[in-house]
This record gives C-alpha cells, sequence and structure tokens, in this order.
C-alpha cells in the first residue's frame, strides 16, 4: 500500500484532535476562497453580517 505524502501519525487521539482543530482553522480562517474574492469564509462570512446590520429593517 502506498503512503500519500499528506497522510501522518499521531501519538494518540488529542494529536489527532489538535490536528483537526489546525485544519478547521485553516479551512475558515486562512485559506483563500477564488469564488469569492481571494479571501478566507470567515472574513466573507463578517462582511456579510455588517452590510446586513446597516441594511433597514422591515416595519
Amino acid at each position: 500500500m502506498q503512503k500519500l505524502a499528506n497522510q501522518h501519525t499521531w501519538k494518540n487521539l488529542e494529536a489527532v484532535e489538535l490536528a483537526t482543530l489546525d485544519w478547521v482553522d485553516w479551512f475558515n480562517r486562512k485559506r483563500l476562497l477564488g469564488p469569492i474574492g481571494n479571501i478566507p469564509p470567515a472574513e466573507a462570512e463578517a462582511a456579510y453580517y455588517r452590510q446586513q446590520a446597516t441594511l433597514p429593517k422591515a416595519a
């Protein structure tokens, strides 16, 4: 069986959990997403909610 370059082995469950949290942080806060202007998804979400806060409220 061939091992892929991005495969890892971890010492324990805590190491797996920390690696997962690091990946989720990168995925949501650091990666640049082309379809939304090469900005991180978290930045796009924050801009969306700022825009929503400035819209007039329905009566």
